[in-house]
């Protein structure tokens, strides 16, 4: 039993507690962990990501992603091996023949909310944390200048 010697009373976590989905968007983000599963109905197998948004004011959410990489239906495998095409891509590591190879490295997370349960996000597309997204017209265009100072991930 383990046993600690401090008051957790002392310990409040100020961040509002939230299951709604995050707003769409693009996320900077990182593969936290990745696991192979066997399907419910054991006739595939599916890749399970742990993905945690890395910065901004959402930084510290999790999404998870499930690509069925074996799969009886074709077109549902196909879908999941071009995302997971697009990840690794992403986090420049086009030839990868494993997930642990992208894990803890930065990409952009392009998400909207589920049309079929509008409680749940889904993943759009991933792209390199690099990368420059066309401006959105609705959105004001900052004219100030970029930061020069680097996220503890930027390398």
């Amino acid at each position: 039993m383990p046993v600690f010697d401090f008051d957790v009373s002392s310990y409040i976590d100020d961040r509002p507690s939230t299951f709604e989905p995050l707003p769409a968007g693009e996320y900077i983000a990182m593969v936290a962990n990745s696991e192979l599963k066997d399907t419910k109905a054991g006739t595939g197998q599916y890749i399970e990501l742990t993905i945690d948004i890395v910065d901004g004011p959402c930084a510290g959410r999790k999404l998870w992603e499930r690509l069925n990489i074996v799969n009886p239906n074709k077109q549902a495998e196909d879908i999941s091996r071009i995302a997971l095409n697009r990840l690794l891509v992403a986090c420049g590591k086009p030839n990868a023949k494993d997930t642990e190879s992208i894990h803890d490295v930065p990409f952009k997370v392009i998400l909207d909310i589920d049309r079929k349960d509008p409680t749940r996000n889904k993943i759009i597309t991933y792209k390199p944390a690099n990368s420059v997204s066309a401006p959105r017209v609705s959105a004001p265009v900052s004219t100030a200048p970029a930061s020069t100072t680097k996220k503890a991930w930027e390398r």
